[in-house]
Protein backbone atom coordinates (compact mmCIF):
# COMPACT_ATOMS: atom_id res chain seq x y z
CA UNK A 1 0.00 0.00 0.00
CA UNK A 2 1.50 3.80 -0.51
CA UNK A 3 0.11 6.12 1.90
CA UNK A 4 -1.65 9.13 0.77
CA UNK A 5 -0.78 11.52 3.57
CA UNK A 6 1.39 11.78 6.52
CA UNK A 7 1.00 13.92 9.66
CA UNK A 8 0.09 13.70 13.16
CA UNK A 9 -2.64 13.04 15.88
CA UNK A 10 -2.93 15.16 18.03
CA UNK A 11 -4.14 14.28 21.23
CA UNK A 12 -4.20 16.68 24.30
CA UNK A 13 -0.67 17.61 24.48
CA UNK A 14 0.11 14.30 22.67
CA UNK A 15 1.66 14.31 19.42
CA UNK A 16 1.59 10.61 16.90
CA UNK A 17 3.52 11.38 13.44
CA UNK A 18 1.28 8.77 10.95
CA UNK A 19 0.83 8.03 7.80
CA UNK A 20 -2.77 7.46 6.23
CA UNK A 21 -3.86 4.50 3.96
CA UNK A 22 -6.89 3.68 1.64
CA UNK A 23 -8.77 0.78 3.75
CA UNK A 24 -10.79 -0.62 0.54
CA UNK A 25 -10.45 -0.35 -3.14
CA UNK A 26 -13.22 -1.12 -5.51
CA UNK A 27 -13.22 -4.12 -7.59
CA UNK A 28 -15.37 -2.90 -10.43
CA UNK A 29 -13.99 -3.96 -13.66
CA UNK A 30 -12.75 -0.83 -15.75
CA UNK A 31 -13.21 -0.39 -19.70
CA UNK A 32 -12.22 2.31 -22.03
CA UNK A 33 -14.30 3.89 -23.86
CA UNK A 34 -12.65 2.62 -27.60
CA UNK A 35 -13.23 3.31 -31.57
CA UNK A 36 -15.12 0.18 -32.31
CA UNK A 37 -13.86 -0.86 -35.43
CA UNK A 38 -10.17 -1.09 -35.11
CA UNK A 39 -10.21 -0.57 -30.59
CA UNK A 40 -8.14 2.44 -30.24
CA UNK A 41 -8.65 4.74 -27.69
CA UNK A 42 -11.34 7.59 -27.69
CA UNK A 43 -8.97 10.85 -26.43
CA UNK A 44 -10.60 14.63 -25.41
CA UNK A 45 -9.03 17.50 -25.57
CA UNK A 46 -9.37 20.44 -22.91
CA UNK A 47 -10.78 23.07 -24.91
CA UNK A 48 -12.05 26.79 -23.49
CA UNK A 49 -16.07 27.50 -24.48
CA UNK A 50 -15.12 31.19 -25.40
CA UNK A 51 -12.36 30.74 -27.98
CA UNK A 52 -12.27 26.96 -28.64
CA UNK A 53 -8.48 27.18 -28.02
CA UNK A 54 -6.64 23.86 -26.39
CA UNK A 55 -5.77 24.84 -22.77
CA UNK A 56 -3.20 23.22 -20.79
CA UNK A 57 -3.18 22.33 -17.67
CA UNK A 58 -0.84 25.17 -16.16
CA UNK A 59 -3.42 27.81 -17.94
CA UNK A 60 -6.39 25.90 -15.66
CA UNK A 61 -7.63 27.46 -12.69
CA UNK A 62 -10.87 26.52 -10.45
CA UNK A 63 -14.06 28.64 -10.84
CA UNK A 64 -16.89 29.83 -8.94
CA UNK A 65 -20.43 30.34 -10.95
CA UNK A 66 -21.92 33.28 -9.60
CA UNK A 67 -25.09 33.00 -12.12
CA UNK A 68 -25.22 35.56 -14.87
CA UNK A 69 -22.39 34.64 -16.71
CA UNK A 70 -20.18 35.39 -14.59
CA UNK A 71 -17.30 33.66 -13.35
CA UNK A 72 -14.96 33.69 -10.22
CA UNK A 73 -11.40 32.84 -10.45
CA UNK A 74 -9.56 31.36 -7.80
CA UNK A 75 -5.40 30.55 -8.37
CA UNK A 76 -3.55 28.08 -6.17
CA UNK A 77 -2.19 31.42 -4.03
CA UNK A 78 -6.16 32.23 -2.78
CA UNK A 79 -5.81 28.02 -1.36
CA UNK A 80 -2.84 28.70 0.36
CA UNK A 81 -4.14 31.52 2.13
CA UNK A 82 -7.25 29.90 3.62
CA UNK A 83 -6.52 29.06 7.39
CA UNK A 84 -6.63 25.25 7.02
CA UNK A 85 -4.77 24.53 10.60
CA UNK A 86 -5.58 20.45 9.54
CA UNK A 87 -3.62 20.18 6.85
CA UNK A 88 -0.81 18.67 8.68
CA UNK A 89 -2.79 17.13 11.15
CA UNK A 90 -5.79 14.96 12.96
CA UNK A 91 -7.55 17.03 16.02
CA UNK A 92 -8.72 14.88 18.14
CA UNK A 93 -12.00 16.91 19.26
CA UNK A 94 -13.91 14.53 21.49
CA UNK A 95 -14.78 10.95 22.49
CA UNK A 96 -18.55 9.62 21.80
CA UNK A 97 -20.36 6.13 21.94
CA UNK A 98 -20.20 4.84 18.67
CA UNK A 99 -23.81 4.37 18.48
CA UNK A 100 -24.42 7.64 18.77
CA UNK A 101 -23.11 7.81 14.99
CA UNK A 102 -25.87 7.08 11.99
CA UNK A 103 -23.78 5.51 9.77
CA UNK A 104 -25.42 7.20 7.28
CA UNK A 105 -22.69 9.91 7.94
CA UNK A 106 -19.94 7.67 7.13
CA UNK A 107 -17.81 8.68 3.90
CA UNK A 108 -14.28 6.64 3.36
CA UNK A 109 -12.28 4.54 5.53
CA UNK A 110 -8.31 4.98 6.16
CA UNK A 111 -5.69 2.69 7.78
CA UNK A 112 -3.16 4.90 10.22
CA UNK A 113 0.38 3.68 10.53
CA UNK A 114 2.41 4.88 13.44
CA UNK A 115 5.48 6.57 11.90
CA UNK A 116 9.00 6.86 13.01
CA UNK A 117 9.32 6.83 17.05
CA UNK A 118 5.32 7.08 17.60
CA UNK A 119 4.08 3.35 18.28
CA UNK A 120 4.44 3.77 21.61
CA UNK A 121 2.08 6.57 21.79
CA UNK A 122 0.07 5.00 19.00
CA UNK A 123 -0.92 1.86 21.04
CA UNK A 124 -1.17 3.93 24.05
CA UNK A 125 -4.24 5.55 22.41
CA UNK A 126 -5.93 2.81 20.52
CA UNK A 127 -5.89 1.02 23.74
CA UNK A 128 -7.47 3.86 25.72
CA UNK A 129 -10.13 3.74 23.19
CA UNK A 130 -10.45 0.30 23.41
CA UNK A 131 -10.72 0.51 27.06
CA UNK A 132 -13.12 3.42 26.67
CA UNK A 133 -15.30 1.59 24.42
CA UNK A 134 -15.94 4.80 22.61
CA UNK A 135 -14.64 6.71 19.39
CA UNK A 136 -12.53 9.81 18.58
CA UNK A 137 -14.37 13.04 16.79
CA UNK A 138 -11.80 14.26 14.67
CA UNK A 139 -11.21 16.68 11.97
CA UNK A 140 -8.66 15.94 9.17
CA UNK A 141 -7.86 17.74 5.92
CA UNK A 142 -7.81 15.57 2.69
CA UNK A 143 -7.53 17.33 -0.87
CA UNK A 144 -7.34 21.09 0.50
CA UNK A 145 -10.94 19.86 1.94
CA UNK A 146 -11.57 20.32 5.95
CA UNK A 147 -13.48 16.83 6.66
CA UNK A 148 -15.67 15.21 10.20
CA UNK A 149 -14.36 11.62 10.62
CA UNK A 150 -13.78 8.98 13.74
CA UNK A 151 -11.01 7.19 15.12
CA UNK A 152 -11.79 4.06 15.88
CA UNK A 153 -9.55 0.29 16.47
CA UNK A 154 -10.73 -2.03 14.09
CA UNK A 155 -8.12 -5.23 14.40
CA UNK A 156 -5.66 -3.68 16.54
CA UNK A 157 -4.88 -0.87 14.31
CA UNK A 158 -6.30 2.84 14.13
CA UNK A 159 -9.15 3.42 11.55
CA UNK A 160 -10.29 6.27 10.50
CA UNK A 161 -13.82 6.83 9.00
CA UNK A 162 -14.41 10.86 7.25
CA UNK A 163 -17.95 11.28 7.40
CA UNK A 164 -20.71 13.99 6.06
CA UNK A 165 -20.86 17.26 7.65
CA UNK A 166 -24.42 17.43 8.85
CA UNK A 167 -25.73 19.60 6.53
CA UNK A 168 -24.83 17.55 3.37
CA UNK A 169 -27.51 15.08 4.29
CA UNK A 170 -30.62 15.14 2.61
CA UNK A 171 -33.99 14.98 4.51
CA UNK A 172 -36.14 12.55 3.36
CA UNK A 173 -39.81 14.46 1.94
CA UNK A 174 -42.09 11.86 0.86
CA UNK A 175 -45.61 11.89 0.43
CA UNK A 176 -46.59 8.67 2.22
CA UNK A 177 -44.80 10.13 5.69
CA UNK A 178 -47.76 11.98 5.98
CA UNK A 179 -50.36 9.71 5.48
CA UNK A 180 -52.04 7.43 8.58
CA UNK A 181 -50.99 4.14 7.39
CA UNK A 182 -52.10 1.16 9.86
CA UNK A 183 -50.53 -2.22 10.12
CA UNK A 184 -52.62 -5.06 10.92
CA UNK A 185 -51.46 -7.43 14.00
CA UNK A 186 -51.19 -9.95 11.97
CA UNK A 187 -49.42 -9.03 9.08
CA UNK A 188 -46.97 -7.18 11.63
CA UNK A 189 -46.86 -10.89 12.91
CA UNK A 190 -46.19 -12.78 10.03
CA UNK A 191 -43.48 -10.20 8.93
CA UNK A 192 -41.85 -10.69 11.95
CA UNK A 193 -41.92 -14.70 11.38
CA UNK A 194 -40.27 -14.26 7.97
CA UNK A 195 -37.61 -11.71 9.83
CA UNK A 196 -36.68 -14.47 12.22
CA UNK A 197 -36.62 -17.50 9.83
CA UNK A 198 -33.81 -15.03 7.52
CA UNK A 199 -31.87 -14.45 10.36
CA UNK A 200 -28.69 -15.21 10.61
CA UNK A 201 -24.97 -13.51 11.76
CA UNK A 202 -23.22 -11.82 8.86
CA UNK A 203 -20.04 -13.06 7.35
CA UNK A 204 -19.25 -10.47 4.49
CA UNK A 205 -16.90 -13.24 3.00
CA UNK A 206 -20.34 -15.38 2.32
CA UNK A 207 -21.24 -12.63 -0.24
CA UNK A 208 -19.86 -12.65 -3.47
CA UNK A 209 -20.65 -10.01 -6.55
CA UNK A 210 -21.99 -12.16 -8.80
CA UNK A 211 -21.99 -9.76 -11.72
CA UNK A 212 -18.23 -9.42 -12.10
CA UNK A 213 -17.50 -12.60 -11.73
CA UNK A 214 -19.73 -13.65 -14.51
CA UNK A 215 -18.29 -10.45 -16.51
CA UNK A 216 -15.08 -11.37 -16.19
CA UNK A 217 -15.74 -15.02 -17.63
CA UNK A 218 -17.21 -13.09 -20.50
CA UNK A 219 -13.79 -11.10 -20.74
CA UNK A 220 -11.54 -14.43 -20.67
CA UNK A 221 -13.68 -16.32 -22.52
CA UNK A 222 -13.49 -13.40 -25.34
CA UNK A 223 -9.40 -13.09 -24.85
CA UNK A 224 -8.92 -17.17 -25.23
CA UNK A 225 -11.05 -17.64 -27.75
CA UNK A 226 -12.99 -19.63 -26.13
CA UNK A 227 -17.32 -19.83 -26.64
CA UNK A 228 -18.82 -17.68 -24.27
CA UNK A 229 -21.39 -19.46 -22.18
CA UNK A 230 -24.69 -17.41 -20.92
CA UNK A 231 -25.41 -17.13 -17.11
CA UNK A 232 -28.36 -18.49 -15.38
CA UNK A 233 -31.15 -16.27 -15.50
CA UNK A 234 -31.98 -14.26 -12.62
CA UNK A 235 -35.05 -14.97 -11.12
CA UNK A 236 -37.71 -12.07 -12.17
CA UNK A 237 -38.71 -9.73 -9.77
CA UNK A 238 -41.88 -10.33 -8.25
CA UNK A 239 -44.57 -8.12 -8.99
CA UNK A 240 -46.26 -6.18 -6.43
CA UNK A 241 -48.17 -8.65 -3.77
CA UNK A 242 -52.26 -8.15 -4.17
CA UNK A 243 -52.67 -9.91 -0.83
CA UNK A 244 -50.07 -8.75 1.61
CA UNK A 245 -50.55 -12.05 3.98
CA UNK A 246 -50.33 -14.53 1.44
CA UNK A 247 -46.68 -13.30 0.04
CA UNK A 248 -45.61 -12.94 3.64
CA UNK A 249 -46.28 -16.51 4.25
CA UNK A 250 -45.03 -17.62 1.26
CA UNK A 251 -42.16 -16.01 1.58
CA UNK A 252 -41.53 -17.43 5.06
CA UNK A 253 -42.12 -20.60 3.35
CA UNK A 254 -39.93 -20.40 1.07
CA UNK A 255 -36.76 -18.78 3.18
CA UNK A 256 -37.44 -22.41 5.62
CA UNK A 257 -37.26 -24.09 2.34
CA UNK A 258 -33.88 -22.60 1.60
CA UNK A 259 -33.06 -23.66 5.28
CA UNK A 260 -33.81 -26.79 4.72
CA UNK A 261 -36.29 -26.70 7.49
CA UNK A 262 -40.10 -28.63 6.98
CA UNK A 263 -42.26 -26.32 5.35
CA UNK A 264 -44.93 -26.34 8.58
CA UNK A 265 -47.79 -24.18 9.32
CA UNK A 266 -46.28 -21.46 10.37
CA UNK A 267 -46.92 -20.01 14.05
CA UNK A 268 -48.31 -16.36 14.25
CA UNK A 269 -46.70 -14.75 16.65
CA UNK A 270 -49.09 -12.51 19.31
CA UNK A 271 -49.51 -9.11 18.08
CA UNK A 272 -47.68 -6.44 19.68
CA UNK A 273 -49.94 -4.75 23.45
CA UNK A 274 -50.05 -1.52 21.39
CA UNK A 275 -52.83 -3.23 19.15
CA UNK A 276 -55.23 -3.90 21.69
CA UNK A 277 -57.81 -2.84 20.27
CA UNK A 278 -57.69 -5.05 17.47
CA UNK A 279 -57.20 -8.33 19.55
CA UNK A 280 -60.42 -7.65 21.07
CA UNK A 281 -62.26 -7.34 18.18
CA UNK A 282 -60.64 -10.87 17.19
CA UNK A 283 -61.94 -12.11 20.82
CA UNK A 284 -65.35 -11.07 20.25
CA UNK A 285 -65.05 -12.52 16.97
CA UNK A 286 -63.94 -16.11 18.48
CA UNK A 287 -66.99 -16.08 21.55
CA UNK A 288 -69.62 -15.06 19.16
CA UNK A 289 -68.96 -18.29 17.04
CA UNK A 290 -70.24 -20.83 18.90
CA UNK A 291 -73.11 -19.43 19.31
CA UNK A 292 -73.56 -19.21 15.81
CA UNK A 293 -73.48 -22.85 15.77
CA UNK A 294 -75.69 -23.78 18.13
CA UNK A 295 -78.14 -21.08 16.11
CA UNK A 296 -78.02 -23.09 13.09
CA UNK A 297 -78.68 -26.83 14.88
CA UNK A 298 -81.98 -25.23 16.18
CA UNK A 299 -83.08 -24.27 12.98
Amino acid sequence: MRAIWKGAVSFGLVSIAVKLYSATEEKDIRFHQVHRTDGGRIKYQRTCSIDGEVVSYDDIAKGYDIGGGEMVILTDEDFAELPLTTSRAIDVLQFVPAEQIDPLLFAKSYYLEPEGQAAKPYVLLRDALSEADRVAIVKIALRQREQLATLRVHDDVLVLNTMLWPDEVRTPDFGFLDDDIETRPAELAMASSLIDSMAGSFKPEEFTDNYRAALQEVIDAKVEGREIVAPEEAEEAPAAAVDLMAALKASVERAKAARGEAAEATPIKKAAPAKKAAAKKTTAAKKATPARKAAKKAS
